[in-house]
């Protein structure tokens, strides 16, 4: 019994050999890139967030023991450049705003962890997003009497309920450039272009009284220039000596 093979072409071999060698061959390990290393450039490291919390505890009474006169706040259309004016006036005075739970612990929850006398019913003001507490020794009537007053007009933003009826009338926008024509009708406005100068063609209510603004109303409200948010900083209670005074409800703002 025979069989016969047959034959190959001489390059085959070398393809054989080849394969079998690939098949031995040790998977590669590629190497981890460089590049993708993370580097911290600056050697200061976090603190804990349980580090600046007591920070701020002792912070606030030291200022218990410091200033004759602490007071509860709210704001009322919050804005962050007014609140920078006001810390600016107020320079000798302190402003705390943000982490109502902290301050509350460090004023007292009760009559028994009260810090100092009656601290723990300035504590029961601290509840709300819009509440702060300042501590001043500058005489009282003249506290009380500047932020009966105190008022900085800003423009309102999306959400705030109109207090006044807006009509543009129908005319020529002179104040606008010829550059602004396709924004103000994206914000809804019938304008167009003509010689240059952006018209409208009918008269236009931007917003009425008592709805809120949509984002595109606050937007038009800016470009016209009309302001109706005002800041406020009301004062809620006062202690002084052991003496608490209260202004307002608790539930005010």
């Amino acid at each position: 019994f025979c069989f016969s093979i047959p034959a190959l072409p001489p390059f085959s071999f070398v393809l054989l050999f080849a394969a079998s060698k690939q098949t031995n061959k040790k998977p590669t390990i590629m190497v981890k890139s460089k590049r993708n290393k993370k580097v911290t450039l600056s050697q200061v490291s976090k603190k804990p967030s349980s580090e600046k919390k007591q920070r701020l505890l002792e912070d606030l009474r030291e200022c218990l023991d410091k200033y004759d006169h602490v007071f509860i706040f709210s704001t009322q259309n919050m804005r962050n450049s007014p609140l920078k004016d006001l810390r600016t006036k107020w320079g000798t005075s302190r402003f705390f705003l943000g982490k109502n739970k902290v301050m509350q612990r460090a004023l007292g929850l009760s009559e028994d962890s009260a810090y100092i006398e009656n601290s723990h019913l300035v504590s029961a003001h601290l509840k709300g997003p819009d509440k702060g507490l300042f501590f001043t020794n500058e005489d009282f009537d003249e506290v009380k009497s500047f932020f009966e007053t105190f008022s900085v007009s800003d423009y309102a933003r999306s959400g705030f309920k109109a207090s006044e009826t807006v009509t543009i009338p129908a005319g020529k926008l002179t104040q606008f450039s010829h550059s602004l024509e396709p924004h103000l009708r994206s914000l809804g406005m019938p304008v167009s272009l003509k010689n240059g100068v952006i018209e409208l063609s009918i008269d236009y209510k931007i917003c009425e009284e008592g709805k809120r603004l949509t984002p595109e109303q606050a937007r038009l409200l800016k470009l016209f220039e009309i302001q109706m948010s005002q800041f406020m900083v009301v004062l809620c209670c006062h202690l002084s000596d052991g003496k608490y005074t209260e202004y307002v409800p608790k539930n005010f703002g």
